[in-house]
């Protein structure tokens, strides 16, 4: 039987990529070079060595997204090679999301429904935010489309049903890169 979880704990699956800022080249991350720093997250230092799971599972503000994967079943997934490219909402994102809605989602019942929310934050392949074109479409793990703008310095995805900025960009990991955004989006 699954606990329903604070949104807080909702978080730390989705990886979000706020801004047009790279932070894991301005902080000497794994990038196209190579480079084995990590960057900071939530609090906690994100290893390029470790998988993305592993990464968000020590951020302070991605324990729900954590917890959320978890209760989806889909931390093994999110851990194998990939390459995957993470839209993580932070605590605060999940806080947005009205709290019936959330627990709902957290049923067991409703597992299913969890993985469809979670798995359109993801999209096969490393996609760094230089790679993050103005207008390009990308499709998801769940088959959606999510839309991506760039305007002003900064990167948002999403679709008709609202828009993510991404806050923290280029967040390597040992099977992808996630970029943390202020929003969950909803497929």
């Amino acid at each position: 039987m699954h606990r329903i979880l604070p949104l807080g704990a909702l978080a730390f699956a989705l990886v979000v990529v706020p801004g047009c800022t790279s932070s894991a080249s301005m902080n000497g991350s794994v990038g196209a070079g190579g480079a084995s720093a990590g960057v900071m997250v939530g609090g906690a230092m994100m290893l390029p060595s470790q998988t993305l799971v592993e990464n968000a599972s020590d951020a302070s503000n991605l324990t729900t997204l954590v917890s959320a994967v978890q209760a989806a079943e889909l931390a093994e997934t999110l851990s194998g090679d990939g390459p995957f490219t993470v839209f993580a909402p932070t605590n605060s994102a999940f806080e947005m999301v009205p709290e019936s809605a959330l627990n709902t989602l957290l049923m067991p019942e409703n597992q299913g429904q969890l993985q469809g929310v979670l798995t359109f934050h993801v999209v096969p392949g490393r996609l760094a935010a230089a790679d993050l074109r103005d207008g390009q479409t990308l499709t998801t793990v769940s088959g959606e489309t999510l839309m991506v703008t760039k305007a002003n310095g900064r990167v948002m995805v999403g679709n008709e049903n609202g828009m993510a900025t991404v806050t923290q960009a280029d967040v390597y990991a040992s099977n992808g890169v996630a970029h943390v955004i202020d929003s969950v989006l909803m497929p």
